[in-house]
């Protein structure tokens, strides 16, 4: 579904966020990118929706080469969720998940049904729809932040550490639906985390970063029981009571 080749991602004077990135994620499939702060998971999120271009090499979707000429067709193919969802303030919940699908002229009874698919899908209450995002709890936020992203039916959502900013309680309630959510879309799935039981709960694919390059890819039982470096096995150590899942 998507594919990285010899992509290198450059910016300013200072060592480069990504270093020759070959990669290959499988369709139908959740895949995790871990790693620490700035080791370029984020940027390799947002060369795939085309926020970045790479300073060499090419990144494939679909079999098809993301260029600015590509962009606004491949978005429309794509949803995107972000931190605590990133919703515009002044919208209520139920402006901000239509967004694009009124921009795009669908019909109300079209938008009205996927809205109804949506909140069940992702066990939203429907009364909440006409609040705005300031009156909706952290989890909530997120669940409107991922409607969104979901409503012009994609081939591929793209969330960059989406649960980061939620409390522990809300935030394992939110890896459980998402996981349930995930085996309902049977959609190419690409998640952020720096969290790796996260990444192991939810991720079919970890691809664990370090410095702008890959350290290891696999499941999670063969990142801890064979790590390439000594850097994959510090990682998992670090991350309490991990070793012993």
């Amino acid at each position: 579904m998507i594919k990285f080749r010899a992509v290198t991602k450059q910016f300013g004077e200072g060592p480069p966020a990504l270093v020759d990135i070959d990669l290959e994620v499988p369709a139908r499939k959740t895949t995790a990118l871990i790693g620490p702060s700035g080791c370029g998971k984020s940027t390799l999120l947002r060369l795939i929706i085309g926020l970045l271009e790479p300073t060499s090499g090419a990144v494939e979707v679909a079999g098809r080469t993301v260029t600015p000429a590509e962009i606004l067709e491949l978005r429309r193919r794509v949803g995107y969720v972000i931190q605590d969802g990133g919703l515009f303030p002044h919208l209520t919940a139920r402006e901000n998940i239509t967004l694009m699908a009124q921009h795009l002229r669908s019909s109300a009874s079209e938008i009205n049904a996927r809205l109804a698919e949506l909140c069940e899908l992702t066990r939203f209450a429907s009364q909440n729809l006409d609040r705005y995002p300031v009156e909706l709890s952290g989890g909530q936020r997120q669940r409107v932040g991922l409607m969104r992203a979901l409503m012009l039916k994609p081939e591929l959502l793209l969330l960059d550490e989406p649960l980061g900013a939620l409390d522990p309680l809300v935030r394992a309630r939110l890896q459980h639906d998402l996981k349930e959510i995930f085996a309902q879309l049977a959609q190419t799935i690409v998640l952020v985390t720096h969290d790796m039981a996260e990444a192991a709960f939810l991720g079919d694919t970890l691809v664990l970063m370090n410095e702008g390059r890959i350290a290891q890819q696999g499941r999670f039982d063969d990142l801890r029981e064979r790590p390439a470096s000594a850097f994959v096995s510090e990682f998992i150590n670090a991350q309490r009571g991990l070793a012993a899942l």
